[in-house]
């Protein structure tokens, strides 16, 4: 995998720009705006449910000698209550934002469900998400009006390709879904991963003043690995033996995709570290605008009330 990317010099002068990433309290979230803050935006704030890890991720950032203000917004995204709050503490202190990195998330889960009776993967890795940038479209698309570059980066993943036939059962989102005996958890991950790429398309095609994009971030070694069971880590760690990625280097594609001259960017696509356009790898499901569209409409039902 190429990784002939230098944040600290292929990133350009991000002076006057407001940053959201979730996430952004540990993992490739916190590299990320560590990275980022280094090249001087107005604000960055990063979303989480642990404050003192976002104390620790603003030390480092002001170790580094960056003046920018960096500022903590308690979320939990598996709840959507949570979430709906978390954009309106957002919302009630800030009147721009120019990029929004949507890359928090959970891996290989057991079944569960969110407060809100959603599979627990799909709930916190797609809708919570899609809730933030249902709050925060209304902003990103001033930006763009008024000239401005905003863009919405999505974290997805190689493993969408785990995704059950079909891609998304739709009619099973408000159950466990432990009927995917083979893999399941892992084909609970890959239908989630699947809806952060499709939606991101569909994002583009509904807002194309807005460049929105997914990105694989490669294999990193995060919690997400760390956390997961030891059969799960071996699988990785010896499918990727040498391959895998520090957070730091893992953060590169995103960071990439939302700092990277526009003309460089085609709204919509999904990339690979690092920016390498991966449209040809995707299979039928991934590349099908109708799925993408029914999963845009049947978030918009989920999320009415909020």
């Amino acid at each position: 995998m190429p990784l002939d990317y230098n944040p600290d010099k292929d990133i350009p002068d991000l002076s006057g720009k407001s940053i959201f990433i979730t996430g952004g309290t540990n993992g490739i979230g916190a590299e990320s705006a560590i990275h980022l803050a280094k090249h001087n935006p107005a604000h960055v704030y990063i979303s989480g449910r642990n404050s003192k890890s976002a104390d620790k991720v603003i030390q480092r950032i002001q170790e580094n000698g960056s003046t920018t203000k960096v500022t903590f917004v308690e979320c939990d995204l598996a709840s959507l209550s949570s979430v709906k709050e978390a954009c309106e503490n957002f919302l009630s202190q800030e009147s721009r934002l120019d990029i929004l990195i949507c890359n928090a998330g959970i891996m290989a889960q057991p079944p569960s469900l969110t407060p809100e009776g959603y599979e627990i993967q799909f709930g916190t890795n797609h809708l919570g998400h899609a809730l933030i940038m249902k709050k925060f479209l209304p902003l990103l698309e001033k930006q763009s009006n008024e000239g401005g570059d905003a863009r919405i980066i999505n974290l997805s993943s190689k493993a969408w390709g785990l995704h059950p036939r079909g891609g998304i059962a739709f009619d099973k989102l408000n159950t466990v879904q432990d009927d995917f005996f083979v893999w399941g958890r892992w084909r609970r991950y890959g239908q989630s991963k699947l809806a952060n790429l499709l939606y991101a398309r569909e994002l583009s095609r509904r807002y194309p003043s807005i460049t929105s994009v997914s990105v694989h971030p490669g294999i990193v070694a995060t919690g997400l690995v760390g956390n997961s069971s030891f059969f799960d880590r071996m699988t990785v760690h010896v499918s990727q033996f040498g391959k895998l990625l520090e957070p730091y280097e893992g953060a590169y594609c995103q960071i990439w995709a939302a700092t990277a001259p526009k003309e460089k960017i085609e709204n919509g696509m999904y990339y690979e570290p690092v920016g390498i356009s991966s449209y040809s790898t995707l299979d039928k499901t991934a590349k099908d605008d109708k799925l993408a569209e029914r999963l845009w409409e049947w978030t918009e039902e989920a999320l009415e009330h909020f």
